[in-house]
């Protein structure tokens, strides 16, 4: 797989995320929630830190963060480059092809929303506000719009611990680069001699 197709699949996610969340941030004010099926619903939250909305703690946590995802895709798009080089499977550059714009689509909310978003706080977001935005450089927020609330209800009794709670499966939202990300370690996952059919080949040849 070429460079050329891998590029293709990045900017399609790319501008599938970033047009997604541009709808959202200038269209919903934070908290707002649209049902569209009962196990399906648009509802915009901000994702401050890590995945599962952990934090960083520290007046430069979320700094820091921002700093390593820009190390990290670094490191990504030079395992994609090094991987078309070696002429490494179609799944394999797919999969990274997919981490890749993912993890870009996040940075972009990360590095620029803060200073391109007013805040959504009981109002919609405007878009290069003539009073600047609700953050500066790197300190943006990620936007999350995808909720699926399969299941909702109390737990039962004889269940321990949580016996008897209300519970929500599956509670995270998330967005479409969170989605091109999983698809890709998902691929990586279920598909693993074909996205390394090489490193498979000199296992063997060295037992």
């Amino acid at each position: 797989m070429s460079l050329k197709k891998a590029s293709v699949i990045i900017v399609l996610v790319l501008l599938i995320d970033q047009i997604s969340k541009f709808y959202i941030k200038t269209n919903f004010s934070l908290g707002e929630e649209v049902p569209v099926f009962d196990w399906f619903r648009i509802l915009f939250v901000e994702n401050e830190g890590m995945a599962w909305g952990t934090k960083i703690p520290g007046e430069y946590g979320k700094l820091f963060l921002t700093l390593f995802r820009l190390v990290a895709i670094v490191g990504i798009g030079y395992w994609l480059w090094d991987s078309v080089r070696k002429n490494g499977s179609r799944i394999l550059i797919t999969a990274i092809a997919l981490i890749f714009a993912g993890a870009f689509g996040n940075i972009i909310d990360s590095v620029f929303y803060g200073i391109v978003f007013n805040d959504s706080y009981g109002q919609i977001a405007e878009f290069m506000p003539a009073h600047g935005g609700y953050g500066t450089l790197f300190h943006g927020k990620v936007v999350d719009m995808l909720y699926f609330p399969l299941w909702q209800g109390n737990l039962p009794e004889w269940i321990p611990f949580w016996g008897g709670n209300y519970f929500t499966f599956f509670e995270p939202v998330f967005n479409i680069a969170d989605t091109a990300i999983s698809a890709g370690v998902i691929l990586l996952l279920l598909f693993n001699k074909r996205a390394f059919p090489k490193e498979e080949e000199n296992t063997k040849e060295n037992n």
